[in-house]
């Protein structure tokens, strides 16, 4: 069984982390779907899932500048994935990329996988929890 608990719960803390990062892009998208001339943004949140799962190390150095410094590494931040403009199927007059039925589909998806998500961290809390007091 694995030590750490960012172990035990693999990637999943990481995922939570980039669909709430997405959900407030689409919320962001969908409050500027008026706004003449704003750009709609995304995250490709595949790459950034397989970036921040390459390996812990690899999302955040950490430097150890006393003994007592234990070398574990945080999950990557949400804000370190790359942000990309969306391309619209139809753009505005005004310059407005923002696509709403795009992109509160979007939003309904990543709500689903964001769920989904919370649901399985909280099973494997509760598996652990059981397993702990042994009921």
């Amino acid at each position: 069984m694995p030590t750490s608990i960012d172990a035990y719960l693999g990637i999943h803390t990481r995922a939570l982390l980039l669909e709430s990062r997405r959900t407030e892009l689409l919320a962001n998208n969908l409050a500027n779907a008026d706004t003449p001339g704003f750009k709609a943004r995304d995250l490709d949140f595949r790459s950034a899932l397989s970036a921040a799962g390459a390996s812990p190390a690899a999302c955040v150095a950490l430097r150890a500048t006393q003994a007592g410094h234990q070398g574990t590494a945080a999950p990557a931040a949400p804000a370190t994935a790359e942000l990309k403009y969306s391309v619209p199927m139809a753009p505005a007059l005004d310059g407005n990329t923002v696509d709403a039925q795009l992109e509160q589909s979007a939003f309904a998806e990543n709500a689903v996988r964001y769920q989904a998500t919370l649901t399985f961290i909280n099973s494997k809390l509760r598996a652990l929890m059981t397993a702990i007091t042994g009921q």
